[in-house]
């Protein structure tokens, strides 16, 4: 099973705590903060289940920016840092990508 990584964010809004996760666009409340973090990995658990059981798991995390890669998934994000990073054009990563395939 591969894991992942997911941004968690965490804010009261009224007399709840809203726990939410970006990338997937999954949130969950609860009472303090951790219940409601406990909250929304139990949400993100049946979500990520239930894609994965529609066979549409891949495209959900591609969509989030997650791509596949030896042996763990990195965000996009990461990937357009790391080319700014080298100074290398969309166009020069990809010509680059298509050699080592």
């Amino acid at each position: 099973m591969s894991r992942i990584s997911l941004e968690i964010k965490v804010f009261k809004e009224g007399d709840v705590y809203v726990a939410l996760c970006p990338e997937l666009n999954v949130s969950s409340f609860g009472d303090d903060v951790e219940s409601a973090k406990e909250s929304l990995r139990e949400a993100l658990e049946a979500f990520l289940e239930e894609c994965e059981t529609m066979g549409t798991l891949q495209e959900v995390l591609e969509d989030a920016g997650f791509v596949k890669s030896s042996p763990k998934r990195v965000p996009v994000t990461h990937i357009r840092t790391n080319m700014r990073t080298a100074g290398l054009s969309r166009e020069r990563y990809f010509q680059l990508l298509e050699k080592v395939k």
